[in-house]
Formats: C-alpha cells, structure tokens, sequence
C-alpha cells in the first residue's frame, strides 16, 4: 500500500483545492491510500529558532507526517502571483529537515489561472530536493464554483477516471523512485 499525503494550500472553507485533495482522496486506486492533511491553519509561522526540540506540536506532526509518506500531492491557489503564505510557512518547516529529500510529489490544480504559483511551487519543492512527477498533470477547473457545483464536477466519471489515472501514474513514478 502507497501512503500518500494530500496537501491543500488553501485555508477556506469552501477551498476548490481542498474539495479537489478531498476527492483524490475518495478516488484513488486501490493500492494507494490518500490522507488529507488538515493542520495547515495551526502552523505557526516558522522561525528557525524554533526548531529541533524546541519544535511546536504542531509543526512536528506535519514533519512527521510527510517523513512517514511515501510521497506528497500538492494542490494550492495563487494570491498575488504566488504561493499562499499558509502553503509556504508549511514548506518553511519542512525546508532543514530531511522529510523532503527524494520525497516523490505531484501537485495537482484546481484552476487554470494558477499558473504563476505553479512555477514558484514547483521550483521551491525542487529546489527542496522533492523528486517532482512532472509527467501526468491533472487540472480540474473549479475556479468560482460553490461546494454543490464542485461536488458534481469532481463526481463526474470522467474526473473520477482522470484522478485514479493520475495517483496511478503517480504510484508508478513512486515506485521508480523507491
């Protein structure tokens, strides 16, 4: 079994990125399981004073958690052209650690006007020695949908077949790695 963390970049309520790591989640293929990571509000923010046994609970368990994973999927909005402060503090946390080192990610998104934070995502995962699947895109737009919409969207059996054909092309690339 693939043990997979799905991470949300968005703290809304009605996040299109979390509805869309949620479904991943209830879609994937049979020999991965997804769990979604839900402590991105309660980081605090970063300060590397703050590490090693002076490390907050709640950092450590999101530490923990990705060291634990076989690998990382990312979905997060752009503000401003960039990663969100709440995704990157999360990275921040994770940066002198060896949590992310060779660690297989795939990020996923649910806008097509995301694409600046994209760019900057993906560079500071590379740049943090993440192995990035860069192969198997999936993009299901739900930019400005309310939660009704979003569900029907995400339960539509071609996006239920594009998500497990994406973890399934994901847990192939995980296994390379490995």
């Amino acid at each position: 079994m693939i043990e997979i963390i799905a991470i949300s970049g968005s703290l809304r309520a009605a996040s299109t990125n979390s509805a869309l790591v949620a479904a991943l989640a209830a879609n994937a293929p049979a020999n991965c399981r997804l769990k979604v990571y839900d402590g991105l509000g309660r980081l605090p923010i970063f300060n590397p004073d703050d590490e090693g046994e002076r490390t907050p609970p709640d950092a450590a368990r999101l530490i923990e958690a990705v060291t634990r994973a076989d690998a990382v999927i990312v979905s997060c909005p752009e503000y401003a052209h960039g990663v969100p402060g709440g995704m990157k503090n999360a990275l921040d946390w994770l940066v002198s650690r060896d949590a992310a080192v060779g660690k297989p990610a795939m990020l996923v998104h649910a806008s097509p006007r995301s694409l600046y934070a994209r760019a900057a995502l993906a560079e500071i995962m590379r740049t943090m020695s993440f192995a990035m699947y860069e192969e198997g895109m999936l993009e299901i737009a739900l930019l400005g949908k309310k939660p009704a919409e979003m569900e029907a969207i995400l339960s539509e059996d071609a996006n239920r077949r594009a998500m497990r054909e994406a973890v399934r092309g994901f847990a192939g690339f995980i296994h390379g790695q490995t």
